[in-house]
């Protein structure tokens, strides 16, 4: 089994963004099921985010009413939480802002839970790496009330900066089907010398693999806090379809669902591609115990499936970039 921060982990884990950052959240007891579908399925590497709905409720609440009410997972999860932003969305890496959401952060658990892993969710241009590094070091980890340090979102040079200063547990990036650039751009490369996992979100594209979306106003309808993303944009939409279909088409002749391919094919890559990080971890986010038990599922892709995958996106362009020009990437 994969291991992060010296503990063991499944092989795919579970993303919690869409619990609590939506604008009607699902309910708590319907949170509290998908959680616990996630544990029973082995899904028990968890990623949340401060910033992950608004300060009354956001991963860090839900996650200490989880734990209040089954204090006896607390130490089956390994827990990575994303902050560092400030209320505006900036990302602010002084030390007076480090200390501020990660003071937040431990005290929103109420100790109910130890964070694992921390992480910037982008690098801040503005402040150097050591100075953000020094206060967690010093002041969390060494202190015994942080884990480790990831990072989220960054550039292969971001990475081999960042190992001269700490150690890097983990690096979360964006790896579907659809968003393939780590693979190429040097951040796979950079995390497979330095033997750091790889942390893959949106493994099912913001849910556009899961082929629910027929048409933009599905999106729209289903989920509009991501109807302005690139790909979901009329003209893109109906280019990106072609890829799905083809997923679903890869999967109907497997007996498998879209969904399973395309986090399965990610969990496949070490052992597939030259140069790949020995561990990805995809986190597919969801908010019911089906779509937990569905995403859990291990699906064994042979070498003939996954060159006919290759094959198939060797032909393939995606249409639109990963996020709209307000959001900053690569960092």
């Amino acid at each position: 089994m994969p291991t992060l921060v010296g503990k063991e982990i499944g092989p795919i884990g579970y993303g919690l963004m869409g619990l609590t950052w939506r604008a009607e959240p699902c309910s708590e007891e319907q949170a509290f099921e998908a959680m616990k579908a996630a544990l029973k399925n082995g899904m028990n590497f968890w990623n949340g985010g401060e910033f992950y709905g608004k300060p009354e409720y956001n991963s860090l609440v839900l996650l200490e009413r989880y734990f209040a009410k089954y204090p006896e997972d607390a130490d089956k999860v390994v827990l990575s939480i994303k902050g560092g932003m400030t209320a505006d969305f900036r990302t602010d890496g002084s030390p007076e802002n480090t200390r501020r959401s990660l003071d937040t952060c431990i005290s929103q658990l109420k100790g109910r839970k130890k964070i694992d892993i921390f992480e910037f969710a982008r690098r801040d241009p503005n402040v150097p790496l050591k100075t953000t590094f020094e206060v967690i070091e010093k002041e969390y980890i060494q202190t015994g009330k942080v884990g480790g340090i990831s990072l989220s979102e960054v550039r292969a040079e971001t990475i081999h900066e960042a190992v001269k200063l700490t150690k890097v547990v983990a690096v979360e990036v964006e790896l579907s089907l659809f968003s393939r650039e780590i693979l190429e751009n040097g951040v796979a490369d950079a995390c497979a010398q330095y033997n750091i996992p790889v942390v893959a979100y949106s493994p099912v594209s913001r849910g556009f693999l899961t082929g629910q979306f027929k048409s933009v106003e599905d999106v729209k309808k289903r989920s509009p806090q991501i109807a302005g993303f690139p790909i979901f944009q009329e003209g893109n939409f109906e280019i990106n379809m072609q890829l799905v279909h083809q997923v679903e088409e890869i999967a109907a002749k497997k007996g498998v669902t879209p969904v399973q391919i395309a986090i399965n094919w990610i969990t496949r890559l070490p052992t597939w591609r030259k140069g790949t990080p020995k561990t990805i971890i995809p986190i597919p986010g969801t908010t019911t115990a089906a779509r937990v038990t569905e995403n859990a599922t291990k699906v064994d892709i042979t070498d003939d499936e996954m060159a006919q995958i290759d094959a198939t996106l060797s032909k393939f362009k995606r249409a639109g970039g990963r996020y709209p020009a307000i959001f900053s990437t690569d960092t």
